[in-house]
């Protein structure tokens, strides 16, 4: 009988753990962003589905990511990271899920100054719904714990993306200023944490 490698399997759980609570933080606030520019309720519900599921690929890729306790991902690593957008798309289209939805998880990675991936779209050619999800990513990344490093807080996160906004769609990331810089957001933020500590690693690798 093959022998499971506990370690692996515990990457494995700590990247479902990680993309989880990620994945629900960025719906959050995408969804919020998406109501202030004028979408419906509908429409809002779609991009908050993308924004929980945008890095559903990920999971794929526990495998080829090695330095989990380094100070950053190797160049192979990067190389392998940048493959979950079209993993994800391709994952979720077996699923059936709706071409929007596809499209924003596809796109999520796209910059507005054309640098993203995985197209290097530029501008007014990235789905409006993924440049919402993009920036709602990018904020939702840099508050949270990293192997490499700690979270930021909330205004050095926000100088940073003011530094990178080439990488946004300028639009979004005025509503978004605005909205961060309300009570609300922090209750926002605080009530999309949830605990998955509970979840038992053990357990998980007896039944393989």
């Amino acid at each position: 009988m093959e022998t499971i490698d506990s370690e692996f399997f515990e990457n494995i759980v700590n990247d479902f753990k990680s993309g989880i609570s990620h994945g629900i933080l960025v719906g959050n606030i995408s969804y919020e962003l998406a109501k202030r520019m004028g979408y419906n309720e509908n429409e809002a519900y779609e991009v908050k589905l993308s924004g929980m599921l945008h890095d559903i690929g990920k999971l794929s890729l526990s495998q080829y990511l090695y330095g989990r306790n380094t100070e950053g991902m190797s160049i192979e690593e990067v190389k392998y990271m940048r493959m979950h957008s079209k993993i994800g798309y391709e994952f979720l289209k077996k699923e059936e899920f709706s071409s929007n939805v596809l499209e924003n998880v596809l796109r999520h990675h796209e910059c507005f100054d054309g640098s993203g991936y995985p197209d290097n779209l530029v501008g007014e050619d990235i789905p409006f719904d993924a440049r919402i999800i993009k920036v709602a990513d990018e904020f939702a990344a840099l508050i949270s714990d990293r192997p490499y490093r700690k979270a930021f807080d909330i205004e050095t996160a926000v100088q940073i993306m003011i530094d990178g906004i080439k990488n946004l769609d300028m639009k979004v990331f005025i509503q978004f200023q605005r909205f961060i810089h309300e009570p609300y957001a922090l209750d926002l933020i605080n009530n999309s944490k949830i605990n998955l500590e509970d979840l038992d690693i053990d357990a998980i690798i007896s039944t393989v």
